[in-house]
């Protein structure tokens, strides 16, 4: 016994080029290459890790 919705769905608020937006935004991102994604997370890390007030377990430190 099914019954049908009280109201009906809304239409788009932002406008028919909501989608054509999006579609180039997500084209964007997929378009840049592994390795420039695996360079920027090595540059994040390593400058995250030199902050000496950071949170978290700390890399270990060999004493010569």
């Amino acid at each position: 016994m099914k019954s049908e919705p009280s109201s009906v769905l809304p239409h788009c608020h932002e406008g028919p080029l909501a989608l054509q937006r999006f579609d180039e935004g997500v084209r964007q991102i997929i378009s840049v290459p592994h390795s420039t994604l695996m360079r920027r997370e090595r540059e994040y890390k390593k400058k995250a890790l030199a902050n000496p007030n950071r949170r978290g377990p700390k890399p270990k430190t060999t004493s010569a």
